[in-house]
């Protein structure tokens, strides 16, 4: 697989990366442990070299996976987890903690969860409005001294938030929701990025697996699934948002792929220093997802893709209010 660079940092990983969260919570019960570690090890050896997780995944046990899973490849491999949320006397990971006692502390235990020396791209989950930017930075700072991490970035902040950050200690990435369904980062977010040199790695590019076609109005979640709770996800609205999934099908059909390839190949066309993380815990949608970052569309595929995407009008927020507002400060 190509490999890309994440903005001006020397942090070079392949075109598409591996978003783990999923393996462990979000969309139903946690997958077999044994599966997904033999889906991660051959997601090595099909290219991948990026891969996504944090410690409020599970919580804790998808670093574990991780861990356990990419112990063979030490060295060969990035891995990015996060800090920033801790849990509420309910036990629902639903707290923000961005202060720097917490940012070492967690930094600690993924070393230790993850089984190795240093994190290679450490995120602020989530921008926590009652601790300086400043001071967060500050504290990766002195984990980058002391060789604990390499790089750090930000996960759905806002531009403010990422110009003062990025003053005080280089961002490496944005971590962020984009997709043909969630444009939102293109007016102020991604021009940004680019002035500053700043990599943008995006979750959920197939829409929480919308786009990938398979999702219709008649399909069912798991109790515990996240998407029963979006608004985009609500009957009325997936019927509606079906015109994007035609759309992709159309595109696919002229290009012998599939609607999955071709949002991914829309996202890599963006920019050179986009990297999505599609997640999966399927070996057969691995394998498709791959083939997505083989496509290169040309001038005329992406004008085609802009005219009809212009015609169509997403139904439904992206996310819940709660998380909304955790966003994009």
């Amino acid at each position: 697989m190509k490999t890309r660079k994440l903005g001006n940092s020397n942090l070079e990983v392949s075109a598409l990366g591996l978003g783990c969260m999923g393996m462990s919570m979000g969309y139903g019960p946690a997958a077999d442990k044994n599966d997904m570690i033999k889906l991660i090890r051959a997601a090595v050896e099909k290219g991948v070299t990026f891969f996504d997780t944090a410690e409020v995944y599970g919580p804790f046990t998808n670093e574990e996976l991780l861990g356990e899973a990419l112990a063979p490849f030490r060295g060969q491999v990035t891995i990015a987890t996060k800090f920033g949320f801790k849990a509420a006397d309910d036990g629902k990971w639903s707290l923000l903690d961005s202060t720097p006692k917490n940012i070492k502390q967690v930094a600690e235990a993924s070393l230790k969860r993850l089984g190795v020396d240093e994190i290679d791209l450490f995120y602020q989950h989530r921008v926590d409005p009652n601790v300086p930017i400043e001071e967060v930075a500050g504290a990766v700072k002195e984990l980058i001294q002391e060789g604990k991490v390499k790089h750090w970035g930000l996960s759905e902040a806002g531009v403010q938030t990422i110009r003062k950050a990025h003053a005080i200690l280089p961002v490496a990435a944005l971590q962020s929701e984009y997709s043909l369904w969630t444009r939102t980062p293109e007016q102020e977010i991604i021009p940004t990025l680019e002035e500053l040199g700043i990599g943008f790695v995006t979750f959920s590019p197939l829409g929480k697996g919308f786009l990938a076609g398979k999702i219709d109005e008649n399909t069912t979640f798991d109790k515990t699934d996240v998407r029963n709770n979006l608004p985009r996800f609500q009957d009325e609205n997936r019927q509606a948002n079906q015109a994007l999934v035609d759309l992709l099908n159309n595109i696919a059909a002229q290009n012998k792929a599939t609607p999955a390839q071709i949002s991914l190949a829309w996202l890599l066309a963006q920019k050179p220093w986009i990297v999505p993380i599609p997640g999966t815990t399927k070996m057969h949608r691995l394998e498709e997802n791959i083939g997505g970052a083989e496509i290169e569309l040309t001038s005329n595929d992406l004008q085609q893709i802009e005219d009809a995407v212009a015609k169509i009008t997403i139904q439904g927020n992206r996310t819940t209010d709660a998380l909304e507002k955790l966003s994009g400060r």
